[in-house]
């Protein structure tokens, strides 16, 4: 059985038991000026996937806009200090600011990281105590070959199978991609696990099951390469989708 979409939009509205928080943790490639002489020699790389994730940022926001979530974004490259690692993790930091004192890297947690985690949590746990339950979707895009390896996927929806509400949501997710544009190749837990490292973690280390849904959306960046109405024609699907799958999860029926 399925509903229309009106009607799934009217018993959504009717059953919304959670509230909508959207990240961006690799919006751009901005070095901040005490630190761009660190980065003369890398100019090139910075405009590489390796410096930013192209395309996250316009999605991010049309997600936000679209479901009228609160949106927390950052522009400042990953090289300078990557928002979506762990400390201790080896590759929170370029090599370029790995080789500087302590004391510059304890700077940059202070002034970078700290703040966009701390924003996110605040209202990743408002969102909580609103509405007693989370989903929280963070935006990325992928390089379509990495070491040689061409990845197959257009779209990748990343999460912990251990966790039942993401794994649900990213089944209904699926379904209604393979509704809204039967040609698209979606993956879950692809290009990368969604359960290693990552912002979505962070938070399912502090937040139970029943409280917090975690998501990472992954676009394949040959999409944003091309522009055009392709990329345009893309963020609507992922969009009306989305909208598609909150709908059936919260009547119970199958996109």
């Amino acid at each position: 059985m399925r509903l229309d979409a009106a009607a799934m939009d009217e018993h959504a509205a009717d059953c919304r038991d959670y509230g909508l928080v959207i990240t961006c943790e690799h919006g751009g490639n901005r070095i901040p000026e005490p630190y761009r002489d660190l980065f003369q020699a890398h100019q090139a790389l910075l405009n590489t996937h390796r410096g930013f994730d192209p395309g996250a940022l316009i999605m991010a926001k049309a997600l936000a806009t679209r479901f009228a979530a609160p949106l927390v974004a950052s522009t400042v490259s990953r090289l300078l200090v990557d928002l979506n690692r762990s400390i201790g993790h080896p590759r929170l930091y370029f090599e370029a600011i790995r080789n500087e004192p302590t004391e510059v890297r304890h700077l940059i947690l202070k002034h970078y990281y700290q703040p966009y985690r701390a924003y996110a949590e605040r209202l990743i746990r408002q969102a909580i105590v609103d509405h007693g339950h989370v989903i929280h979707l963070s935006s990325h895009s992928f390089t379509p070959e990495l070491n040689g390896k061409v990845r197959s996927a257009d779209i990748g929806l990343l999460y912990d199978p251990a966790r039942p509400g993401e794994a649900d949501l990213c089944e209904r997710w699926k379904a209604a991609l393979k509704i809204c544009a039967p040609t698209l190749s979606v993956r879950r837990n692809y290009p990368y696990a969604g359960k290693g490292d990552g912002l979505t973690a962070w938070f399912r280390q502090r937040l139970s099951p029943s409280a917090y849904v975690g998501v990472e959306l992954e676009i394949n960046q040959k999409h944003i390469i091309r522009a055009g109405r392709n990329w345009i024609e893309l963020r609507k699907v992922i969009i009306e989708s989305l909208r598609m799958a909150l709908a059936s999860r919260c009547t119970g029926i199958s996109a």
